[in-house]
């Protein structure tokens, strides 16, 4: 059994799927991938962006529950997620934000990087680490963002917990996770892999307390694992750990299986396979609304109760 290469992809709460839209494609130059439905309440979305095929350790989902209200961050919760960037495009994506008037923190050293911090329109807290660590996409041509500056995928996410230690254990003994350093209150660990979405931070605070979920909140992040016969036998290893892990779930690109850290956050570790190109070729990724084969005899109803959106072409950037 390898030990987990990464993350494989980030799944978090919004309130309007135009406004999400807008922000992570136009803003952002990500590829909206995949357009399907909450499998689990298909009274909504389950939008799906990433690099031009949505590559594991690219993807960022989100439920987009119309009206709901805003988080608040608090204890057992991943608090932020970091995107990389090339070392050289931080004065580009400094100027990029500045011209579309997003508020910025930054930038800031962390672990020797420097680090961007802004919101997106639900208040859920992304950071831009310039950072020359490989990472493998495939860039949106046809996007808005000009390659030499795309984003790279994930760099990390961070856990805000009130104690590290048992946390910790889950990520180095069941996951394969290396403790590489320690800065102030946080604390990072690193994948096995030398590619993309590599780190998990935890940062230790005692005294915070839960947080409220809502919009803007992060749902679960999640592991990758090669295939359903790895996955099985993480599933058996973390249940020998005497940690709650669900049955296999079939999400129609991949296979999770799903359980709570002792911190409280909810983890996924999910296959690479099948991917988004299952039931669409990648010239046509997230143009229509794909459902499992379970909903489709009811897709009007479906269809009838869901937001009407505008998706976002571009052509490629000068």
């Amino acid at each position: 059994m390898e030990r987990i290469q990464g993350l494989h992809h980030i799944t978090a709460v919004a309130s309007d799927p135009q406004a999400n839209i807008d922000f992570y494609v136009e803003v952002l130059g990500q590829r909206l991938v995949k357009t399907t439905v909450n499998f689990d309440d298909p009274g909504t979305y389950h939008l799906y962006y990433g690099d031009e095929v949505g590559t594991p350790g690219t993807a960022l989902t989100f439920f987009p529950w119309r009206g709901m209200h805003r988080g608040r961050v608090g204890a057992g919760e991943t608090s932020a997620m970091a995107y990389a960037i090339p070392k050289a495009s931080l004065g580009w994506w400094i100027d990029h934000l500045m011209a579309r008037h997003i508020t910025f923190e930054g930038p800031i050293k962390r672990f020797g990087d420097s680090v961007l911090r802004f919101q997106d329109p639900d208040g859920m807290v992304l950071e831009l680490v310039a950072s020359d660590d490989p990472a493998t996409i495939q860039h949106w041509a046809d996007g808005p963002i000009p390659e030499e500056h795309a984003l790279r995928g994930f760099h990390s996410v961070t856990l805000l917990l009130n104690e590290v230690t048992p946390s910790a254990e889950v990520l180095v003994d069941q996951l394969g996770y290396e403790f590489v350093g320690q800065e102030d209150d946080r604390y990072r660990f690193r994948a096995a892999s030398n590619d993309r979405g590599l780190y998990i931070d935890i940062r230790h605070a005692p005294d915070a307390a839960r947080g409220a979920f809502g919009a803007g909140s992060i749902h679960h992040i999640a592991f990758r694992t090669v295939d359903d016969t790895e996955q099985l036998e993480y599933l058996d290893k973390l249940r020998a750990a005497g940690l709650q892990v669900t049955t296999v779930q079939d999400r129609q690109y991949f296979h999770s299986i799903y359980f709570r850290e002792p911190g409280g956050v909810l983890y996924e570790v999910a296959t690479d396979e099948p991917g988004f190109t299952a039931d669409e070729s990648v010239a046509e990724l997230g143009s229509s609304l794909k459902l499992p084969e379970w909903y489709e005899p009811r897709r009007a109803e479906i269809e009838a109760k869901l937001a009407t959106i505008e998706r976002k072409s571009f052509k490629p950037a000068n």
